[in-house]
């Protein structure tokens, strides 16, 4: 694919890597390489990306993390640690019952992880899957809240808004929700997405995967400094995704904003030299 022309900086804070080349268990895309995607961002014209690994149920995520971290030397690479939890979300009286009787297995992120990761410099966020992953017990969630480091939420169908306020969103770190309009998500949960920006003060929304034209305006015209570019990679190639925020009906200041500026305020390892 011929490289992307644009005049903005671009920063990408939703890229999914395959450090030890396996795919994941719960997608048909071919494994996300680190040559791969670092091919694929050069074409589109991004400086950095955030990178993580994808979900593995049942797995401690040391490994994956730390491949991560490997993979990203010498790339424009920002990594981010995946962590997971004991308890499940409590959309219902199963997630309840099930929280009721958890127990914490080997596998399970601990409060010792997060110390680890938040003061290694080879990681510089962390990422959650809470339909996948689960949500951190509240041992964790106090270790990341004394990180302060940005943690990125996938949120879906399975992962409403109103079951993220309480345990994940409103905690004392930064919280970037992905995928909120992604394939799995509504017209109108993707809007539900959009009005936690107007509920919860530090609080954002990330692009990647939102096919809804009319969420993505309503969101760079209603909260402009609340939104960050990502490209959902490998699930979709950074240039399809660039160019659905180039097509948009705003401003360029409010573009140049989404592309890099928040990112940068919000990801202190993305900011220019």
């Amino acid at each position: 694919m011929l490289e992307l022309e644009h005049d903005f900086r671009v920063v990408d804070v939703h890229a999914r890597l395959s450090p030890d080349g396996r795919g994941e268990p719960s997608t048909r895309v071919p494994p996300a390489t680190p040559a791969r995607i670092e091919r694929e961002m050069h074409q589109a014209g991004i400086v950095q990306a955030v990178v993580f690994p994808g979900t593995r149920p049942d797995e401690s995520y040391v490994a994956a993390n730390n491949g991560v971290a490997r993979r990203s030397v010498e790339r424009p690479f920002v990594g981010f640690a995946r962590i997971n939890g004991v308890n499940a979300l409590e959309t219902d009286r199963t997630g309840r019952f099930r929280n009721a009787v958890s127990r914490r297995q080997p596998f399970h992120t601990t409060p010792e992880d997060v110390e680890q990761y938040a003061y290694d410099d080879r990681f510089h966020g962390f990422v959650l899957d809470p339909a996948v992953d689960g949500v951190p017990d509240e041992a964790v969630l106090a270790e990341l809240e004394a990180a302060s480091l940005p943690v990125i939420v996938r949120g879906s169908e399975a992962a409403p808004p109103s079951a993220l306020v309480d345990p994940l969103l409103d905690r004392g770190f930064p919280a970037i929700v992905s995928h909120g309009g992604g394939p799995s998500v509504c017209r109108p949960s993707a809007h539900a997405f959009l009005d936690l920006l107007e509920a919860v003060d530090d609080c954002y929304l990330e692009t990647s995967g939102v096919r809804y034209r009319e969420v993505l305006e309503r969101a760079l015209l209603e909260h402009p400094d609340r939104v960050l570019f990502g490209s959902g990679a490998p699930d979709w190639h950074p240039n399809v995704a660039i160019m659905e925020i180039l097509t948009l009906d705003v401003s360029a200041d409010k573009l140049r904003s989404a592309f890099s500026k928040n990112a940068c305020r919000v990801i202190d390892s993305l900011r220019p030299e």
